[in-house]
């Protein structure tokens, strides 16, 4: 679970956070979610293992302001050969949730063609069985 913290610089003129920078706590929460796991992301990409976003839904159900702190909650729905799905909660302090959302990736090489997800990955990261 990663926290955000909600500055001034994330929000538009009214204080609401804007839509467009719930895809950088995404990021962020895929991030945190290979790291944790010991899969390091620019290692990976360094050797010529990179993942993609080939599709993003973002459901948008209460918003979020100047000076909240809201917590993405990050797991996997699912993975195939190349791909790996991911869903998110992100909620406020108050626990009432802000946005749910789903992520896939593609697993690439260096030239940008699918490639096989390599084993000692696939051993790391798990479909969650707290799915909804």
């Amino acid at each position: 679970m990663v926290k955000i913290k909600i500055y001034y610089h994330d929000t538009d003129c009214g204080g609401v956070v804007y839509y467009a920078n719930y895809l950088k706590y995404l990021e962020e929460a895929r991030t945190e979610f290979f790291e944790v796991r010991g899969i390091m992301i620019k290692e990976l990409s360094q050797n010529g293992t990179l993942f993609v976003v080939a599709r993003q839904e973002i459901d948008y159900k209460s918003p979020a302001f100047y000076g909240d702190t809201l917590t993405v909650d990050t797991r996997v729905s699912n993975i195939s050969g190349v791909r790996v799905g991911f869903e998110y909660d992100i909620k406020n302090q108050e626990g009432r949730l802000i946005v749910g959302a789903k992520t896939i990736l593609v697993c690439v090489d260096s030239a940008l063609k699918p490639r096989p997800i390599p084993e000692e990955i696939r051993g790391k990261i798990t479909v969650s069985q707290n799915k909804k």
